[in-house]
């Protein structure tokens, strides 16, 4: 079993208040649970309106297809509009 763990530090332009962050992520984490079939959440910095940290998760049995399922996630995530991605890590467990 293989673990791995992509953590995105992400500023939130558009956000005005918690509650037009809380839109965006919202939006973007269904998205990533439906689309990648990976566990993602809200870490940190969850009462600063234009600053978000979220955690992607997945678990498989082949580094490959971690690594592929992660850069994938890492395009969409820099792609999505109204995000801006400051720093990205990777851990692969």
């Amino acid at each position: 079993m293989v673990i791995g763990v992509a953590v995105f530090e992400l500023r939130i332009a558009g956000a005005f208040g918690l509650k037009d962050k809380r839109r965006v992520l919202s939006s973007l984490l269904n998205r990533l649970r439906s689309r990648f079939n990976v566990s993602a959440s809200e870490i940190e910095h969850q009462d600063v309106k234009q600053h978000a940290t979220i955690a992607v998760c997945v678990v498989a049995n082949s580094t490959a297809h971690i690594h592929s399922v992660l850069s994938n996630v890492t395009n969409f995530v820099d792609s999505h509009q109204g995000l801006e991605c400051i720093k990205v890590s990777t851990e692969i467990l």
